[in-house]
């Protein structure tokens, strides 16, 4: 329970990793598929509508180990003494899913209303602890939709999308705890396989929710932190538009400069790049 009182809750929550969070009263709640998660800060404390345990905060990571890992690159260190309460988390593997999946080309904040709008249109409402949510859709709901169902909730072109990859997963082509087992390549080129999944939106739902902490969502924020002070590492191959080979190697540079814990050096990255930008979180 130690480590627990070192993560910080806003800085933690606004990081770009979930979108359907609310702080209410000075404390958070959010969505993790059919749970509601309540969350106080000091004392840290985790209150789900399920009354179940939760590992929402990785609360297994050996995270000393994994900080020392990462502060060897100077950048990083300074990003981790900057946001030490910083965390990933680990969501609940459908929700990120398609949370991802609608993040193609929008700010955060228009990801957070097409989400909202989601789930009041097809999840489950519930009254937890004084307020009314909407938990999240089971994976049935979406894929049986229809398409101007969709476009209600604002979705634009990424309506198809969220149709198709919610049939993989009722189908049983996309199994994610499969995914889970297997390593970083395989799951990647199973998820680049759906309709409307990229290189980055895959690597955002390995590292948010699958378990590949090695992965490294590259998109415009990654690349300009990449160039901005990395390029006598990375060098041309990220001056130019990227390819999905290009991606894969650069991946690889990726892994082989931050190590094994590349995905937490990219959330330090992320963060303090956006917020050096005066960028808005939720």
């Amino acid at each position: 329970m130690q480590e627990l009182k070192k993560i910080d809750l806003d800085i933690t929550i606004n990081s770009g990793q979930v979108f359907l969070w609310d702080k209410i009263g000075g404390m958070w709640y959010g969505l993790n598929g059919s749970e509601i998660l309540k969350i106080t800060q000091d004392p840290f404390k985790i209150i789900s509508s399920e009354k179940k345990m939760s590992d929402f905060f990785r609360q297994d990571d050996d995270i000393e180990k994994i900080l020392q890992s990462i502060r060897k690159d100077k950048l990083v260190k300074d990003a981790v003494s900057r946001f030490p309460g910083l965390r990933l988390l680990r969501q609940d593997p459908f929700q990120c899913y398609i949370s991802f999946i609608c993040s193609s080309n929008v700010s955060i904040g228009n990801i957070k209303q097409m989400l909202k709008k989601i789930t009041k249109k097809f999840g489950k409402r519930i009254n937890f602890d004084g307020h009314e949510f909407y938990t999240f859709p089971i994976p049935e709901k979406l894929a049986n939709s229809n398409i101007t169902e969709l476009l209600s909730c604002g979705l634009g072109f990424r309506a198809k999308y969220v149709k198709k990859a919610s049939q993989n997963i009722v189908s049983g082509r996309i199994d994610f705890n499969y995914l889970k087992k297997v390593d970083y390549k395989t799951a990647k080129d199973i998820l680049v396989d759906v309709y409307g999944i990229g290189d980055k939106i895959a690597d955002c739902i390995l590292l948010f929710s699958l378990e590949k902490i090695e992965a490294f969502p590259i998109d415009r924020w990654t690349l300009r932190i990449l160039r901005k002070y990395y390029s006598d590492v990375f060098d041309e191959s990220i001056s130019r538009s990227i390819t999905k080979k290009k991606y894969e190697d650069i991946h690889e540079k990726i892994v082989r400069h931050f190590g094994p814990f590349a995905g937490y050096s990219q959330q330090f990255l992320f963060k303090m790049e956006r917020e050096l930008n005066n960028k808005k979180w939720l």
